[in-house]
């Protein structure tokens, strides 16, 4: 199938997944789309492809399920719930989780999908909604290489696949990655705006980090395209990336891997959430610290100003 046109079903339409059906659309795979929100089956069915009146109306159509989902229990609702998609599909199918699922679940359900008569890999990626558009994801695939050869012609369209090891592997990896991103993204916040109450331009700033040993993508992306101008619109919601956090923690923990340091970012972005709010963009961890820098301050100048009041 890596060098034919596919019948794709594509079940979940949000910010990434409606970008990649499109483009599947747009290389010549039929796309048959599933979503519970009726705008983004309609943004599917203008880019010229079909949509079905449930998950397994569109999985029944198709030669690979792409599930591009919230986390895994929804997931496995999905896929082997009441109505699930599982029964509904041609023996042999192969199901395709690209979104961020937890590693062991994964494992246990490409077995459920196993006894079921298909196939399943994971294949998790990283770029955010600019990199769907343009189709430049870094897509990391766990899986047999047999299953990724069958799924390349599709994965390709989306960006640059590779086999990252077993069943799980593109779960556990992505989730590491996204921890790591978090980290970066909190600490060069921190020091990005210490220069910044110090004086110094934040994209003179950038310049000279991104030449240097404190570059990272979030000096190299988040902050001059999504923080400098305040716009915020990364397209990648915090909620999501302290989920996938906590799936890196917690295999840290399965696993007997000290976690110390991932442990506190977690805290960290967790009171961040918190406060932000559902529906706040991971970049706005940026503009919370700032605020929390300004209420400090505040909190300092009072405090001084009373004990200035009573020495007096």
């Amino acid at each position: 199938m890596s060098g034919s046109r596919a019948s794709v079903a594509f079940v979940g339409l949000g910010n990434m997944g409606t970008p990649m059906a499109e483009r599947l659309v747009a290389a010549g795979h039929e796309v048959i789309g599933f979503d519970l929100a009726e705008a983004a089956r309609e943004r599917l069915q203008r880019a010229g492809g079909r949509t079905a009146a449930t998950a397994a109306e569109a999985a029944a159509q198709a030669d690979l399920v792409i599930l591009m989902l919230p986390n895994s229990g929804v997931v496995e609702a999905v896929t082997i719930g009441d109505g699930g998609v599982l029964a509904a599909v041609r023996p042999g199918t192969l199901f395709i989780d690209m979104s961020s699922s937890e590693p062991l679940r994964t494992r246990a359900l490409a077995e459920a999908v196993a006894a079921g008569g298909a196939r399943l890999i994971d294949a998790p990626v990283s770029g955010g909604v600019k990199g769907a558009v343009a189709g430049t994801l870094t897509i990391m695939v766990g899986g047999a290489e047999a299953d990724l050869a069958e799924a390349r012609g599709v994965l390709e369209v989306l960006g640059k696949p590779a086999l990252v090891g077993p069943v799980g592997a593109g779960h556990a990896l992505k989730a590491i990655n996204n921890l790591m991103s978090a980290a970066h993204l909190w600490v060069t916040s921190e020091a990005m705006l210490t220069g910044i109450a110090f004086g110094l331009d934040p994209s003179v700033m950038l310049d000279a980090i991104n030449t240097s040993s404190g570059r990272s993508g979030s000096t190299q992306l988040k902050w001059p395209n999504f923080i400098v101008g305040e716009s915020y619109d990364s397209g990648f919601g915090l909620g999501l990336m302290l989920k996938d956090m906590r799936i890196a923690t917690g295999l840290a923990e399965s696993l007997g891997v000290p976690h110390t340091l991932s442990d506190r970012a977690v805290e960290h972005w967790s009171t961040a959430d918190a406060e932000l709010g559902q529906g706040a963009d991971h970049t706005e961890v940026a503009k919370w610290l700032r605020q929390q820098g300004r209420a400090d301050a505040r909190a300092d100048s009072g405090a001084h100003g009373t004990a200035e009041g009573s020495a007096a």
